[in-house]
């Protein structure tokens, strides 16, 4: 085992949930995505999907604008600088972790 007396950061526990950390990873690399695609693409239920959302919505990681397309409600979501920023970190933190 090595031992460099590194102190290790961190991670965002925001971020380190599965769900979140699936959004994210989806948000960073679109400029936009709706509430459906981002179902399908995690698997998660409409329910749990909403409330991790509102959970990264909350803490300023994704912007969420509610419209509607015709008569059905549309839920649209975007990363946000903050979001793009907390992800960098966390992806840098987790190399961190694992060159050890």
């Amino acid at each position: 085992m090595k031992s460099d007396n590194k102190i290790l950061q961190p991670l965002d526990p925001l971020l380190h949930s599965e769900l979140r950390l699936a959004v994210m990873s989806i948000l960073v690399g679109v400029v936009e995505a709706d509430f459906v695609y981002l179902k399908s693409q995690t698997g998660a239920t409409s329910g749990n999907l909403s409330v991790q959302l509102d959970k990264l919505s909350n803490a300023g990681y994704v912007e969420i604008e509610k419209s509607f397309k015709g008569k059905k409600p549309c839920t649209t979501c975007r990363i946000t600088d903050n979001g793009r920023e907390a992800f960098a970190s966390y992806v840098q933190v987790l190399k961190q972790y694992i060159q050890l």
